[in-house]
């Protein structure tokens, strides 16, 4: 199929990795972008605020968007990191079945990792499991040799240079106030001190995300609940007892990981996260409060349903947020050894959760497109990992037409 000619730029929203991604591409394809972010640099946010985990793909149900843009994403990035000189450590990961029903769950994601292709994957028993790691205590688990840790913060900046090195704009401290579709070949674009004329707009707005669509026209679900992910660090004495990034096997029933160990590219190991319900979109503390986000929450039938559904997990998180014995005893499953002396505090995250009407949680990526806008309505991880797959899909999109 003939590209179609694009004579005015493309305006991206959000200089995360999936918006960064998405520019670089269409710099490549020879049409101008304008990158509206309204930080003042790139990558603050979920690109900023993760474990900087480069997942291998073993979870995602074979044939997702999930599984499918995870296995080229890994590619994509790590051919990308060893272009730009980027720290790529292929630490591994075990993913750790604590009794009998988490070991035939993890059968489960056995199978999964075969079908979507995950190299080098294997099944350890007990005492497989302390040969490689004598401080991690299970039943049984499947090492993922191929999980990397990044530094997705460096991986941004450079897509960012790369925008800006071949053409186009990248702008910060640019918060867009308005979007105005008009009809299917132009879209206006307001922020504080200009207003753009575009020729299509892709969205990537993260924890904005639903409300950036909403101004769009794209009125379809999912609303996005920001839920903050609390994290521990290692203490100096306590780092290098473990090697690999550590998992518990997840609960079916949420799109969450779980509490899990990971080393980061900086020599630091973090703890976590969980998942508490923030009180604001960038909510990183229990601090911050946003009257307007509460407003919503108030008004939201999405969210009485997830409340409904969920409340029993909701106050086990929150028994963890506020108790340092309680967050760490869900790692002591796997990790016995860990006393409230062996960690400190860390930075926290905040997940873009998508919430369905019905108050479902979204699992799998989410990208609708409304005419000339084009939005990432449901980007949780491994969108990281993905996030140059994704970047592919979308722009190959925009420029059929």
């Amino acid at each position: 199929m003939t590209p179609t000619p694009v004579s005015q730029p493309v305006g991206v929203v959000g200089a995360g990795l999936i918006g960064l991604a998405v520019a670089r591409q269409l710099a490549l394809a020879g049409v101008p972008v304008v990158v509206f972010e309204k930080e003042t640099a790139v990558a603050r946010h979920q690109s900023g605020h993760n474990s900087g985990v480069v997942h291998a793909g073993i979870y995602y149900a074979p044939g997702s968007a999930k599984a499918t843009l995870c296995r080229r994403g890994v590619d994509l990035l790590h051919a990308y990191c060893t272009d730009k000189g980027l720290p790529w450590d292929a630490r591994g990961k075990l993913v750790i079945a604590r009794d009998a029903a988490e070991t035939a769950r993890l059968r489960d994601i056995e199978r999964r990792a075969a079908a979507n292709g995950v190299p080098g994957v294997r099944w350890l028993d007990a005492s497989a499991i302390r040969e490689l790691e004598p401080d991690v205590a299970g039943q049984a688990a499947l090492l993922s040799p191929t999980t990397a840790i990044v530094d997705y913060p460096a991986i941004a900046r450079a897509l960012a240079d790369d925008v800006v090195r071949l053409g186009s704009q990248v702008l910060t401290a640019t918060p867009v106030s308005q979007v105005h579709r008009r009809g299917d070949d132009a879209v206006h674009v307001v922020t504080p001190g200009q207003t753009y004329q575009l020729s299509r707009l892709v969205i990537c707005a993260g924890l904005q995300a639903d409300l950036l669509a909403s101004a769009a026209g794209d009125e379809t679900a999912p609303e996005i609940i920001p839920f903050r992910g609390e994290y521990l660090r290692l203490r100096a004495h306590a780092r290098d007892r473990v090697r690999h990034l550590v998992y518990p096997v997840p609960d079916p029933a949420y799109p969450f990981l779980g509490v899990h160990l990971t080393p980061r590219i900086d020599g630091e190991v973090d703890l976590g996260p969980n998942a508490v319900l923030a009180l604001a979109r960038e909510g990183y503390r229990w601090r911050d409060v946003s009257p307007a986000q509460l407003s919503r929450l108030g008004r939201s039938a999405a969210f009485r349903r997830l409340a409904r559904r969920n409340w029993r997990a909701g106050v086990r998180e929150l028994r963890g947020s506020l108790s340092r014995r309680a967050y760490l005893a869900e790692a002591r499953t796997y990790l016995p050894w860990l006393e409230p002396g062996d960690v400190g505090s860390a930075p926290s995250g905040v997940r873009a959760q998508a919430v369905a009407a019905d108050g479902s949680l979204l699992d799998d990526f989410r990208i609708h497109r409304v005419g000339p806008v084009v939005a990432v309505r449901n980007a949780p991880s491994p969108a990281a990992t993905a996030s140059l797959a994704i970047a592919e899909r979308i722009v190959a999109d925009l420029l059929a037409g």
